[in-house]
């Protein structure tokens, strides 16, 4: 990881130091490769261990079809293969997790994570920690979110150590969101909604790296975004695509639409809503 640091810096005519971009595919294919085997390593010995010593001869290699159904070891041996294909899987999960945890930890006491501005045309042991731990969360990211729990994704988190979800809090389906972000309890992150804590500042240009804050009872309707170092208070209920840029800051108690993002007023929640005064009073009356 230091192999970026010997080399020479080439400065242009204005005196801009250039530098190429570390991309460290070994580092990435060595770490991709230690989680995806060492999560498979157990739970598929389990497996391989019960269909050789349990399930092939007691149902596979039975000749007559009628004793699958009144002999005991042939009858428990297939109805504990669903649990053990579950268990399998489940075991899987965990060790992608603890394994991702592992290696996160380490780079974290190299290089901790922390707000700033990244250069990237400055060679730095921040910024080659900053790309591993970016490429590290990937994989585990997309296991939890695509599989049969992906309501386990809060948990990842919190477990691994690259954000901080909140009790009651439901994350949909999103873009980004997976390191230095802080949401609350009670909240509800709608669809596609992209929390970023990190941003690159043009083509290859520095990257803003800021910690994004959502309180308690934030409501993203869905299609929301924040950017790097935005900070939200408790109980903001964001229309779809409302939009917080970096460093924007919501008081919170309010409901919020447009982009860039603002306040919305009863008015402008009529006009979205498309309700009139004579709807709101016919709404009143009912309630009384």
């Amino acid at each position: 990881m230091t192999s970026q640091m010997n080399k020479p810096l080439l400065v242009d005519n204005k005196g801009v130091i250039k530098e190429e971009v570390n991309l460290q595919y070994h580092w990435y294919l060595f770490l991709f490769f230690i989680v995806y085997l060492t999560s498979f390593l157990l739970p598929s010995s389990i497996f391989m261990f019960y269909i050789w010593y349990a399930f092939l001869p007691n149902f596979l290699k039975v000749s007559n079809i009628i004793s699958v159904f009144t002999n005991w070891n042939s009858l428990l041996s297939l109805l504990f293969m669903p649990g053990i294909i579950l268990a399998c899987y489940i075991i899987h999960l965990f060790f992608i997790a603890f394994t991702t945890r592992w290696m996160w930890a380490i780079t974290e006491r190299k290089s901790p994570s922390k707000d700033g501005i990244i250069p990237r045309n400055i060679p730095s042991k921040t910024l080659n920690y900053y790309h591993i731990r970016s490429f590290m969360i990937k994989y585990p990211k997309y296991v939890f979110s695509k599989g049969l729990f992906p309501w386990l994704l809060k948990w990842l988190y919190n477990f691994v150590g690259t954000n901080k979800i909140g009790k009651g809090t439901t994350l949909e389906e999103e873009v980004g969101a997976d390191k230095l972000v802080e949401i609350g309890d009670n909240s509800y992150i709608g669809v596609n909604t992209i929390i970023t804590s990190h941003v690159v500042e043009g083509i290859f240009g520095n990257i803003s790296y800021f910690k994004v804050k959502l309180g308690n009872n934030v409501t993203c309707g869905g299609m929301n975004g924040f950017g790097p170092g935005s900070i939200s208070k408790d109980n903001a209920y964001l229309l779809p695509f409302a939009t917080a840029g970096k460093y924007h800051q919501l008081k919170g108690d309010n409901y919020y639409f447009g982009i860039p993002i603002r306040k919305i007023f009863p008015k402008k929640v009529m006009d979205y809503l498309k309700l009139t005064p004579e709807d709101l009073r016919k709404n009143k009356d009912k309630d009384d």
